[in-house]
C-alpha cells in the first residue's frame, strides 16, 4: 500500500509540474507585454465614439492591434462593439462639417419641419408651435456634426447685445432668435437693422438662446471690407430729388402701371403717397407696384410692409410678390405694429448706407399712425380727433427717411393714406402727412364703384420736378393732353385715355402717335 500511495502521489507531482510549465507561458506573455493588455481594456471606451466627423481611422487600428495582442490568450480577447445608430441626416464618414442654413429650416412648412424632427427623435413634436419647433430642432443638430449657419437682422438693445431676428418670422422676438455678444457689437460697429451671416452654437448651460460665434457677412459683404469699415451715418448723407426713373411698364396688358408711369412718374428715392379712400383699389395697385418693380429693377431691394391688415390679405401678398413680404396683422398689440416698423427702416437705412437701393411699399401710414399714437407716452396736448401731439414724429420720420443719396443709393417709400373712412382722425393724419411727399397718387372710388381699373384721378395725381425723371419729348406730349383731360370728370378721363392707351403696346408708342 505504501509502494502504491507513493506511486500516486509521484504521478500526481508530475501533473503538477506539466500545468505549471503550460501556465508559465500566459505570465510572461502579461509580464511581457503591458501595454497590450491596457489598449485591450481601454479599447471598448473607444470603440462606440466612432462619429461621421471622424476623419482619421486610429481606433479601429487600435482595436486590431489590441486584438491582435490577444490572439493567444482568449481571456484578453475584446467583446463585440455595439453598433453605432445611424444619423438621423445624410452625412460623409471621416468628412468635414456639414453645413445647415437656419434659413432653409424657416422656410420650410409645419408639417415638413414635423417630420423632421420625428427623426430626429424630438419628443412631443406635434404639440408644439413652429418657433419652439426650430428651437428643439437645432438643440437636437447642435449636438452632432452640423455647422448652423444663421442669418438675421439685428436688433440692439439698450444693455449693449442684441438679436438676430428673421424676416421669415416677421421680426417677431421667438426662442429660436441667435444673441450678439456687447464685444462683437463694438468690434464690428454693429447697429440696429445690420443684416449678418455666420455660425452658431448651442445654447451652454445657463444659457437660453443660441449665439453667434463668428461674424461672417454684414448686409451680404465682408466685415473688414471698406464698404462696411467706411460707410457714412444715414442721417449725414445727402438727399436730392428723384432723378432716375423706375420704370414700372412691364406687360402691354396692364394698363395701372402704363397710367402711372406716364402721369404720375416714380423716381428711385420717391417719397410717394396714394390716397385712397375704401374699397378703391389700393391693395391690387401695391401688388402690380411690386411686380413691375420686381421685374423690371431686380437690383432693388423691394419691401412689402403691411400694418394693421387681414391675415388674408398678407398671405395673397406673400404668393404674388417676389419681395420680402413684413407684416403684422389688425389683431396684434400697437407696440408689435411700432416694433415690426423700425426694424424695417432700420434694414433699409443701412443698405443704403452701403449705396444699394431699397423700395418700401407700406400700406398704410394711416394705421401706423394710429398706432404710434396708442404707444407715445401722453404729452398732455390733445390734437383734433383723439391725436396727441408727439404722435405723430415717428412716422413722419419714417415717410420722410425716402430720399434720393447724393453719394450713392436710394430709399423710395410708396405709402397708402386713409381718407373718407369717417374717423376724424384718420383725416387729421391725412392733413398732417398731406404735403410731406413729393408725389401723389389719388384714387377715386367712383371710378371702382363703376368697374374702371385703375381707379386713378389723373387730374389729382402728379409727381413734383417731372421734369427731371421724363425726356423732354414725353414731358411736351404729356402737358398737352394733361390739359386736353382737365375738363373732364374722373370718369370721362379715365375712360378717355383707356380708350386710346389700349390700341398701343407700349406707352413710347402712344406718346409718338400723338404727332399724327
Amino acid at each position: 500500500m505504501a509502494k502504491a500511495r507513493t506511486a500516486k502521489e509521484k504521478s500526481d507531482d508530475a501533473d503538477d509540474k506539466k500545468k505549471a510549465k503550460a501556465k508559465k507561458p500566459a505570465r510572461k506573455v502579461e509580464e511581457a507585454e503591458p501595454e497590450g493588455e491596457v489598449e485591450a481594456a481601454e479599447a471598448p471606451r473607444q470603440r462606440p465614439v466612432l462619429t461621421p466627423v471622424s476623419s482619421k481611422p486610429v481606433r479601429d487600428d487600435d482595436i486590431q492591434e489590441a486584438r491582435a495582442l490577444g490572439e493567444d490568450e482568449p481571456a484578453a480577447t475584446l467583446p463585440p462593439a455595439p453598433e453605432a445608430p445611424p444619423p438621423p441626416m445624410p452625412s460623409r464618414p471621416g468628412g468635414p462639417l456639414q453645413n445647415l442654413k437656419l434659413t432653409d429650416l424657416k422656410r420650410m412648412k409645419i408639417t415638413d419641419l414635423s417630420k423632421m424632427a420625428l427623426n430626429l427623435g424630438v419628443e412631443n413634436a406635434q404639440g408644439l408651435k413652429k418657433q419652439e419647433l426650430l428651437f428643439s430642432i437645432l438643440s437636437t443638430v447642435a449636438e452632432k456634426s452640423y455647422e448652423v449657419q444663421a442669418e438675421g437682422v439685428m436688433e440692439l438693445l439698450s444693455d449693449g447685445f442684441g438679436f438676430l431676428r428673421s424676416p421669415d418670422s416677421d421680426y417677431q422676438a421667438s426662442p429660436d432668435d441667435i444673441y450678439v455678444s456687447p464685444s462683437q457689437v463694438r468690434r464690428f460697429n454693429l447697429r440696429p437693422g445690420d443684416t449678418i451671416t455666420g455660425p452658431i452654437r448651442q445654447p451652454r448651460e445657463g444659457e437660453r438662446f443660441f449665439a453667434l460665434q463668428k461674424v461672417d457677412q454684414i448686409n451680404f459683404v465682408d466685415p473688414l471690407s471698406t464698404d462696411v469699415r467706411e460707410r457714412i451715418l444715414f442721417d449725414n448723407l445727402t438727399p436730392l430729388y428723384p432723378t432716375k426713373k423706375l420704370k414700372l411698364e412691364h406687360d402691354s396688358g396692364e394698363m395701372t402701371t402704363r397710367i402711372i408711369d406716364m402721369f404720375c412718374p416714380i423716381g428711385l428715392g420717391q417719397r410717394c403717397l396714394i390716397v385712397a379712400p375704401p374699397k378703391a383699389g389700393k391693395t391690387v395697385l401695391m401688388q402690380n407696384i411690386a411686380h413691375a418693380i420686381s421685374q423690371n429693377h431686380p437690383e432693388i431691394f423691394l419691401i412689402v410692409l403691411l400694418v394693421d391688415e387681414r391675415p388674408e390679405e398678407v398671405t395673397d401678398m406673400q404668393r404674388s410678390v417676389r419681395g420680402e413680404v413684413v407684416s403684422s396683422t389688425f389683431d396684434e398689440p400697437a407696440t408689435r405694429h411700432v416694433q415690426v416698423a423700425e426694424m424695417v427702416i432700420d434694414k433699409a437705412k443701412r443698405l443704403v448706407e452701403q449705396k444699394h437701393h431699397v423700395c418700401i411699399l407700406l400700406d398704410s401710414i394711416t394705421r401706423l399712425a394710429r398706432a404710434y399714437n396708442t404707444v407715445v407716452p401722453p404729452s398732455g396736448k390733445i390734437l383734433s380727433g383723439g391725436v396727441d401731439a408727439n404722435a405723430l414724429h415717428r412716422p413722419k420720420r419714417f415717410f420722410g427717411a425716402a430720399r434720393n443719396i447724393e453719394e450713392g443709393g436710394s430709399l423710395t417709400i410708396i405709402g397708402t393714406a386713409l381718407i373718407d373712412t369717417g374717423s376724424r382722425m384718420d383725416e387729421v393724419i391725412f392733413e398732417e402727412f398731406k404735403g410731406t411727399g413729393n408725389a401723389e397718387i389719388v384714387l377715386d372710388r367712383k371710378l371702382f364703384e363703376k368697374r374702371i381699373f385703375p381707379c386713378l384721378d389723373i387730374n389729382k395725381s402728379g409727381t413734383r420736378k417731372e421734369e427731371l425723371l421724363l425726356t423732354q419729348a414725353d414731358l411736351v406730349r404729356i402737358t398737352a393732353l394733361r390739359q386736353v383731360l382737365h375738363p373732364f370728370t374722373p370718369i370721362d378721363a379715365m375712360e378717355f385715355v383707356l380708350k386710346h392707351i389700349r390700341s398701343s403696346k407700349s406707352n413710347g408708342e402712344f406718346l409718338g402717335s400723338m404727332n399724327r
